[in-house]
């Protein structure tokens, strides 16, 4: 969620006003989603909340049984929450709009659909799980694998995709091409049955509806994970465990993008992204683990928590307020009051502003105990 507040610091327009400095460079690629295969710090935003979904599932079964809430009202608050997360992503992606932008690509959407199938595993024993995840990959890969490629004379371009795109892949990795897979195809059909201004052609960024399938895989993973730092193990062994799992699943992502058998994609969410991704994810669980609950270091950590005790109230706060603020500070300290160290630092230090001005709301929030729930 820290990540996703900072986009206001607009890292790519000081990258470009400092075309020399590879260190700004570096900065930017990291605060930008690359154009299709590979991953920058970026792409791990919606793998990480997703993550994290799974993860928090077994601590809030727990709490909930605990509080001696039966199965049918837990269940029908699962899918209440599914319902939930899937419209506040529509009502997000609509502001602006003149009508209800119908899309479901959107992380808390691509969640929401995901939910109440990752809630039922929730009361499986992890075999299960591992099952799922396991079937869910391979099913996913074999369904875009047995998708027919474009034949010859397909025109990218009407998708969306410029015919000299240094990204389009031959062979086998064809299949996960952007706006011509299996996911695409499934997109123009079915968006199209909402009300739209125009008929729905292609996604400009090549994301899916489809996707919500392998997302499950991630939370999947988070699930697993939640369950064993719930175990009795020692925190070492959680650490080392959570790591252990990191190297494998990162390097069973990356060995299956390098051998040509499933790029690494998070746009579309192809298998191998889920576990490069969820690699990721795991060996970043194990570095907080390590510190706070094995090292017991956490005061440093308060104004991460500030946010993520208010996630879906931080998600929603950087989609509506940003612009709000950005204009206000602007207008009351002046156009300029911005640029103390010159014109190509300005969207830093505006940016600096505005998320400080964020973080300060959601702190009022956790001061007064104010926490958006879904």
């Amino acid at each position: 969620m820290f990540l996703m507040m900072a986009e206001v610091l607009h890292l790519s327009r000081v990258a470009r006003a400092l075309p020399e400095s590879g260190f700004w460079k570096f900065l930017a690629y990291h605060q930008s989603h690359v154009e299709w295969i590979g991953c920058s710090l970026h792409d791990l935003i919606q793998p990480a909340f997703s993550f994290l979904v799974g993860v928090a599932l077994p601590f809030s079964l727990a709490s909930r049984m605990g509080r001696g809430q039966s199965r049918t009202r837990i269940t029908w608050h699962a899918a209440w929450r599914a319902l939930a997360l899937i419209f506040l992503g529509v009502f997000l992606r609509s502001i602006g709009k003149p009508q209800t932008y119908w899309t479901f690509e959107d992380t808390l959407s691509q969640i929401g659909l995901g939910y109440f199938a990752l809630f039922m595993l929730g009361f499986r024993p992890v075999r299960d799980q591992w099952i799922a995840l396991g079937l869910i990959l391979a099913g996913y890969w074999s369904a875009f694998a047995l998708y027919p490629l474009p034949g010859p004379d397909f025109e990218y371009a009407k998708v969306g995709v410029p015919n000299d795109w240094p990204h389009l892949m031959s062979g086998l990795a064809a299949h996960w091409n952007k706006n011509s897979n299996l996911a695409w195809a499934f997109d123009t059909w079915f968006l199209n049955l909402f009300p739209r201004e125009k008929p729905f052609e292609f996604n400009g960024g090549g994301y899916a509806t489809f996707s919500f399938i392998p997302t499950l895989g991630t939370m999947i993973l988070g699930l697993i994970a939640g369950g064993m730092l719930r175990s009795e193990r020692s925190s070492l062994d959680k650490v080392k465990w959570l790591a252990l799992a990191g190297l494998v699943s990162l390097a069973a992502g990356a060995a299956l993008g390098w051998l040509g058998v499933c790029p690494v994609v998070k746009r579309i969410w192809t298998p191998s992204w889920v576990l490069y991704s969820g690699g990721w994810c795991f060996l970043l669980l194990a570095g907080f683990v390590a510190v706070i609950d094995w090292w017991g270091r956490k005061d440093w950590a308060f104004p991460i928590v500030v946010i993520g005790m208010n996630s879906i109230a931080a998600y929603c706060i950087a989609h509506l307020f940003d612009g709000f603020i950005g204009k206000a500070l602007k207008t009351h300290l002046g156009q300029d009051a911005f640029k103390l160290f010159g014109d190509a630092y300005e969207p830093l230090v505006h940016g600096a502003a505005i998320l400080f001005f964020l973080w300060l709301i959601l702190f009022w929030m956790h001061r007064r105990k104010l926490f958006l729930k879904i």
